[in-house]
């Protein structure tokens, strides 16, 4: 039986960790990356395809060489700021390369993909937890790219699901993969960051939200169990289930502080912080449920914000330590 999967930004953050989920399960990944954001060296289990998702001759190499019975589509651009700056850019990388990439599957008949989409596509949620039936009402470009393309494929005729991630974190924990991104947007990264002495504080944004302690409340989850929901979709593409979209967090929040207080704890550093002004855009709360990820999946994620922060230190370290 054909066991390889074509692996689009594999050389990444999440993708890296779904490679090694995929080998572990008897999969045979292929990561096809440009390397922009991606690194070379956490591509540990399976070829690696150097090429762009809008080089349709390349792509074309690729799936005739390598025959993919399925494709994971990670690859993409995915930093909010940049792309309100850049809204051009994140409309050619991330839409028009994903039709690129869609157009490739189906000339070579490849019917089946999972795809890396974001809780971004909802913007500010009517109400919480969130559940993949409300609206898509992306609030910046880049989640207006991630919300046109479960569109496309929705209309496509594939067969398809899309992960809609809240806040992913944490780190492999045998520490051969982890987050490193170039500039780092995430909090916990930063959080480390300082703790390891590369930056001085860690800001803020915002003190007077209606929450318990008056910071945002976010919904993370361990990269791992991300991997993990993304082998299981895979599978249930491979077993016929139907297409369509799934929510992946804890469905808990944790507060902006508490994730500063647990860092500190971790690292056993200060951690200075500084207080900002709040950031356009940003809603309080932002939680999930992942009941249908549990019912259809069988998922269930199970490593709790003290697990991520202490797997993403032990990377951290490794990684960026002197």
């Amino acid at each position: 039986m054909n066991k390889t999967v074509l692996v689009t930004g594999g050389a990444g953050y999440v993708g890296s960790h779904a490679c090694k989920a995929l080998a572990a399960s008897g999969y045979v990944p292929v990561v096809y990356d440009n390397l922009s954001t991606g690194h070379a060296d956490l591509v540990q289990w399976g070829d690696l395809e150097v090429g762009d998702i809008l080089d349709s001759d390349r792509l074309d190499a690729v799936f005739e060489q390598h025959n993919p019975v399925a494709v994971l589509h990670f690859a993409a651009l995915s930093i909010v700021g940049e792309s309100v700056v850049k809204p051009d850019l994140y409309q050619r990388n991330n839409v028009q390369g994903s039709r690129c990439l869609l157009q490739a599957m189906a000339w070579h008949g490849v019917a089946r993909i999972v795809f890396s989409s974001t809780a971004a596509v909802y913007g500010v949620p009517m109400d919480v937890p969130i559940t993949e039936d409300m609206p898509k009402q992306p609030i910046n470009p880049y989640g207006e790219t991630k919300a046109a393309i479960e569109d496309d494929l929705a209309r496509s005729g594939l067969s398809w699901t899309a992960l809609r991630y809240f806040n992913a974190s944490g780190a492999d924990e045998d520490c051969q993969t982890g987050e490193h991104h170039t500039p780092e947007t995430h909090l916990i990264p930063l959080v480390l960051d300082v703790a390891l002495g590369r930056r001085e504080n860690i800001s803020i944004f915002g003190d007077d939200y209606e929450t318990p302690d008056g910071t945002c409340l976010r919904d993370y989850i361990h990269v791992t169990d991300l991997a993990d929901a993304h082998v299981r979709a895979l599978a249930r593409l491979l077993d016929g289930g139907k297409p369509g979209p799934f929510n992946l967090g804890t469905g808990i929040g944790t507060s902006v502080r508490e994730i500063i207080d647990t860092a500190r704890a971790v690292t056993g550093h200060a951690i200075p912080t500084v207080t900002a002004e709040r950031r356009a855009g940003d809603p309080p709360v932002l939680v999930c449920s992942n009941e249908a990820a549990s019912r259809e999946l069988g998922w269930r994620p199970s490593r709790a914000i003290e697990t991520q922060i202490a797997d993403a230190w032990r990377w951290h370290q490794a990684r960026f330590g002197s």
